[in-house]
C-alpha cells in the first residue's frame, strides 16, 4: 500500500510541473495545443487528468488510513490482552504469597534467641524516673532533689 501511494503521490507531482509548465510557458502550450487539436481540448485533458489523479490519491489515502486505524486498533487490543495477563500473574503471585506463611505454619511456637531479644527495662539517665545513684551529667540536679538537703 505504501509503494501505490508513493507512486501516486509522484504523478500527482509530475501532473502538477506538467500543468505549471503549459500554464505558464507560451511556447509549451503552443506545442501541447498543436498536439491537442485546440485549446478547449488540451485543458478539458488537464482537467480530466486532474480529476482522475485527485480521485486516485483520495482513494489511497483513505484506504491508507483505514489499514493504519485497522493496525492500531490491533495493535491496542494486544496490548489490553498483555496488560490483562499481567495482572492476572501479579493477583496470582499475591494469593500464592498470602498463602504461603499459612502453609509453614505448624503450630509450634518459636522465639528469639537471647543474644537478639533487648532487655527491658533499660535503664535511661536522663528520664526522670531513673535512679539518683545514676544522675545525668548534663543536667544538673535540682535542690529539691539533692540526696543530702
Amino acid at each position: 500500500m505504501l509503494a501505490l501511494k508513493r507512486l501516486v503521490t509522484i504523478l500527482v507531482m509530475v501532473f502538477l510541473l506538467l500543468a505549471l509548465l503549459v500554464l505558464t510557458v507560451p511556447s509549451v502550450r503552443s506545442g501541447f495545443e498543436s498536439m491537442a487539436g485546440s485549446a478547449q481540448a488540451l485543458y478539458f485533458g488537464l482537467l480530466v487528468a486532474a480529476v482522475v489523479l485527485l480521485g486516485l490519491q483520495l482513494i489511497t489515502e483513505n484506504v491508507d488510513s483505514v489499514l493504519l486505524r485497522r493496525d492500531v486498533a490491533a495493535r491496542d487490543g494486544k496490548i489490553n490482552e498483555l496488560k490483562a495477563r499481567l495482572y492476572d500473574h501479579q493477583m496470582e503471585q499475591r494469593l500464592a504469597a498470602d498463602r504461603t506463611p499459612s502453609a509453614v505454619r505448624t503450630g509450634t511456637t518459636t522465639y528469639p534467641t537471647e543474644e537478639s531479644r533487648p532487655v527491658f527495662p533499660q535503664p535511661d539517665p536522663g528520664l526522670s524516673n531513673a535512679s539518683v545513684s545514676k544522675p545525668n551529667p548534663i543536667i544538673p540536679p535540682d535542690a529539691t532533689t539533692r540526696p543530702g538537703q
